[in-house]
């Protein structure tokens, strides 16, 4: 009984010196722009490249979208605007791309 106690105690105390030993080195610089205005940045990109620039701000939007999802699509529901501008951003990009190549034929689109 004795030796069961002093064993967890003496865990206990090593572990107390430590200050947080789960959280040192996974916490993230906190510069630069978190992954919300990310998110937002890119949608914003997306809506602007139906009007101008398709074809830089398409892949732009793409771009800050993926890494405002944190490089992976089941990041849950907060990551909506970022989804959008992944998409929106292929779109634009297809669309440019359609549309650079008829150019180049001679066909009108």
């Amino acid at each position: 009984m004795m030796a069961g106690l002093g064993q967890h105690s003496r865990t206990r105390w090593r572990t107390h010196l430590r200050s947080n030993p789960r959280s040192r080195g996974r916490t993230g610089s906190r510069t630069g722009p978190d992954r919300a205005t990310l998110g937002v940045i890119g949608l914003i990109c997306a809506v602007a490249g139906f009007f101008i620039l398709s074809i830089v701000l398409g892949p732009v939007s793409v771009l800050l979208g993926w890494l405002a999802m944190d490089r992976r699509w089941n990041s849950g529901s907060h990551a909506l605007p970022a989804l959008v501008a992944v998409v929106l951003g292929v779109i634009d990009t297809v669309f440019a791309i359609i549309r650079i190549t008829t150019t180049a034929v001679g066909a009108p689109f």
